[in-house]
């Protein structure tokens, strides 16, 4: 690189009117390569050649255009320059893994002008976007395109989550009945006590009977823990006649129906199935007929929350589903394995997809492009929207998805310089242009 920068000033050993040496002039223009303007300032302040952000940053303007020679894998993928609103396209010599260019925006006729400019590339590494996949089609017609198998295998996640959820409930009815065998309903009432804990009435004259017993165990009188208390003599009085708590839970509230009671048994399965959410439950209720509070139902659940009987879990959602069908089964935890075979077994469906799943894995792994109709005639003959829509896709760009199969171009390369790109922009806080961008990105790499 340091050869590069002193080819220009080789011959002598500075230029008229400048303030430093060309050497010097190299060294600041590698510092601004590597960090920028105010951060380059900052290092050469530390060397002894103080200098401001705007020179560094002109410096490297300086520099003169790259020159990248042609090459003959290309790998090609976008890059935020506002994410969400503004991409560049950023080419990448996979055999070098050295990056090649940068273009401003990712329009086909963009990439297909500058292939056109730079003949001689013979495979084109892309991911599954169509103005890449247009752009080498026009203006390389000759060249191999092939489609990156990260992206393949990542799409093909996205329809097994599909499929997933098209039978999530397949999943509730296999954890509900294994929950069922496991765990009933805990009970909300106390052995013996007719108003449950958690009311508000019942907790609060417990705690009054404790607190009078502590004090009399503790030698006072009735009339000491009148005053200590606060309470009335009657009230005292009673208290300490009681035994227990129980002997005082009388009244008109005792065994009085109340809103809630149709809608117990409903809240009591609903929670075996692992449904813990009151709100929830609440609003399941209202629409099957339940005219009353929140309150009720929350003080009705609140001694399920703490009783010794856990609730089972609730079923497993589909994306974690179609994580365990994705893995590949020697590395999939026994727990994890166990509950996927108890999903299998109520559902052929999924006992279906992920035989294709596991299929198509062998052939990305193995590089058995060959046999990639074959998959998708047996993907065909099964009852599989999801995966069919995916299968679709495949077709439209068949050629590539059979290169990627089989050749061992991959993407992979160009992923690391997005990243280092994003580290760039991040850098210069959107002070600079696509040329200073650009002149980074290829002559510091």
């Amino acid at each position: 690189m340091r050869d590069r920068l002193e080819t220009a000033g080789a011959d002598r050993l500075t230029r008229r009117y400048s303030q430093r040496t060309e050497r010097m002039r190299s060294v600041l223009a590698e510092v601004g390569l590597a960090l920028a303007g105010r951060a380059g300032a900052r290092l050469a302040d530390v060397f002894g050649a103080r200098v401001s952000r705007n020179t560094v940053l002109r410096l490297v303007h300086a520099l003169p255009e790259p020159q990248p020679q042609v090459p003959r894998v290309v790998c090609v993928d976008e890059y935020a320059i506002r994410r969400g609103r503004v991409y560049g396209t950023v080419l990448v010599d996979v055999e070098t893994r050295r990056p090649v260019d940068l273009l401003s925006d990712r329009e086909a006729g963009t990439v297909a002008a500058w292939l056109a400019e730079h003949s001689g590339i013979e495979v084109v590494c892309r991911d599954r976007a169509p103005f890449f996949a247009e752009g080498a089609r026009i203006w390389a017609p000759t060249a191999v395109q092939v489609a990156d198998r990260f992206h393949l295998w990542r799409n093909l996640g996205e329809a097994a989550e599909r499929c997933v959820s098209r039978h999530r409930s397949c999943l509730r009815a296999t954890f509900s009945e294994s929950a069922r065998e496991k765990a009933a309903a805990p009970e909300p009432a106390e052995t013996g006590a007719p108003w449950p804990t958690g009311h508000r009435f019942a907790d609060r004259t417990r705690a009054e009977h404790a607190a009078v017993h502590a004090l009399l165990a503790a030698g006072h009188s009735r009339r000491s823990i009148q005053r200590q208390l606060g309470m009335t003599y009657r009230t005292v009085q009673r208290l300490a006649d009681a035994a227990r708590p129980g002997n005082l839970f009388q009244g008109q509230w005792q065994n009085r129906r109340t809103k809630l009671d149709d809608f117990k048994p409903y809240l009591h399965e609903r929670w075996v199935e692992g449904c813990m959410n009151t709100w929830t439950l609440w609003e399941e209720i209202k629409t099957h007929g339940c005219t009353g509070g929140y309150g009720a139902v929350r003080a009705y659940l609140q001694p399920f929350r703490t009783s010794p009987t856990t609730p089972a879990a609730r079923p497993p959602s589909p994306r974690t589903v179609a994580g365990w069908i994705l893995t590949h089964p020697d590395t999939l935890p026994e727990s994890e394995r166990v509950k996927l075979k108890s999903v299998l077994a109520g559902c052929p469906e999924l006992d279906a997809l992920i035989g294709h799943v596991r299929a198509f894995g062998k052939m990305l792994t193995q590089l058995q492009g060959d046999q990639l109709p074959q998959w998708i005639k047996a993907v065909h003959a099964d009852d599989l929207p999801s995966l069919h829509a995916f299968v679709n896709g495949l077709e439209r760009d068949l050629a590539a998805v059979t290169a990627g199969l089989t050749l061992p171009w991959s993407s992979g390369v160009v992923e690391g310089h997005v990243n280092r790109i994003n580290m760039i922009k991040r850098q210069m806080y959107g002070r600079a242009g696509f040329s200073l961008l650009r002149k980074r990105v290829l002559l510091a790499s």
